[in-house]
């Protein structure tokens, strides 16, 4: 292709969901899954925020924990029925074949992921994007990937169904399967935050397809031309691997390799804490290794020229069984707030502990805020965050 001819702009990263193997709890219901197969003659319809619009997009599929390669059979991608999150039907007209290297089809690497070719579908910022995956064979494995912690409702049925208008007669469950990412064509000038978090960035607590996360009303917030990638996980840590590889391990995959990342914000540590023994020393051992780290993390983003930005780490007094009767772990993450507030190490610090913490109680969250567990935050609390973000930040 002549160098005029080239796509002006570049790709943009506008929605993500960070990869982890399915725990079984989280696998498909049956027939979907059985011993050794899964998804077999399966059409799995998901949707999904958009952050950043576009005129062209492109997916991304993954395979990072699967235990045998991937055949995707059909994929399309749609405008969902009444613009709305976790439904199950689309509007047909919107329809459109996604393809890969110009094929209907790609099969997956075990631990690889896949990017289709570029396709032209109006996304206004904020659009709910409908994708409809066909795997005829399914996965020859029970190691499947998956976003468990979606807060939307998938849909799935027996079959071929890429192009219906609706699943009538589909299983509803309220996990991402498969997806890991969208990017969009934008102008030259656009670019992505990258969130790397836990379970309070991957949004427990916020209203199933309510998409009120605090990712998702930070957006709402943003300038024109600013995306956000939201790589948080429920049960993620720092320093070790949990519920999926630790924010160290998984740093160049969910961070560095986004396209467009310009920005990234680290609010994470509360699970390294939480899990560490509730003794002084281990306590301690734990702040230092945490420091250590986030060092790391602030020195492998910038080498990137990401601008990195450290969010302290919200309470969770009387949250069980995180807090100890000692308070050692209170004591640690104080000590990991004071840090983060004062070492000028990141280039700009992000307040999230003042926002919503309790001003009478500041060892809790503030009740309003509370969604019941002492830990994680309600709707109104994840607001609260998105609103503690100062906007300069990203000018």
């Amino acid at each position: 292709m002549p160098a005029s001819s080239l796509p002006t702009g570049r790709w943009v990263i506008t929605w993500t969901a960070m990869p982890q193997l399915t725990e079984p709890d989280n696998m498909p219901p049956p027939p979907y899954a059985k011993e050794g197969l899964t998804l077999a003659d399966t059409t799995l319809r998901q949707t999904l925020r958009v952050s950043l619009g576009g005129g062209r997009l492109r997916l991304r599929l993954s395979n990072a924990f699967g235990g045998a390669p991937l055949p995707i059979t059909r994929v399309a991608v749609a405008l969902p029925s009444g613009g709305a999150a976790g439904v199950s039907g689309i509007r047909p007209e919107t329809s459109r074949p996604v393809t890969f290297s110009g094929r209907p089809h790609a099969t997956v690497p075990a631990g690889a992921h896949v990017v289709s070719d570029p396709l032209d579908l109006d996304l206004a910022p904020g659009t709910v994007l409908a994708v409809t995956v066909h795997l005829a064979d399914g996965l020859a494995s029970s190691a499947l990937t998956s976003h468990p912690g979606s807060r939307t409702t998938s849909h799935l049925a027996t079959g071929d169904h890429v192009h219906a208008a609706d699943l009538p007669a589909a299983t509803p469950v309220d996990h991402w399967y498969l997806l890991s990412g969208v990017e969009v064509r934008a102008g030259a000038d656009a670019a992505a935050v990258v969130l790397l978090g836990d379970s309070l960035t991957d949004g427990r607590g916020s209203t199933t397809n309510g998409n009120d996360r605090w990712p998702d009303r930070l957006f709402d917030r943003l300038p024109p031309g600013v995306a956000v990638a939201n790589q948080g996980a429920g049960g993620n840590r720092v320093l070790n691997d949990g519920l999926g590889p630790s924010a160290l391990a998984r740093l160049d995959r969910d961070v560095l390799a986004q396209s467009a990342a310009r920005w990234l914000v680290v609010f994470e540590g509360v699970n390294d804490l939480g899990t560490a023994p509730a003794t002084r020393d281990a306590q301690r051992q734990v702040v230092e290794e945490l420091i250590a780290a986030y060092e790391q993390i602030a020195v492998r983003a910038r080498a990137r020229d990401l601008l990195v930005y450290g969010a302290t780490l919200t309470p969770f007094g009387g949250s069980d069984p995180y807090d100890d009767p000692e308070g050692h772990r209170e004591e640690a993450r104080q000590a990991v707030n004071a840090w983060i507030r004062e070492a000028g190490a990141y280039d700009a610090v992000i307040d999230f502990d003042l926002a919503v913490r309790d001003p009478a109680a500041p060892r809790r969250l503030a009740a309003a805020y509370d969604e019941g567990d002492h830990l994680h935050l309600s709707p109104a609390g994840y607001r609260a965050l998105a609103e503690a973000v100062p906007l300069t930040l990203f000018q």
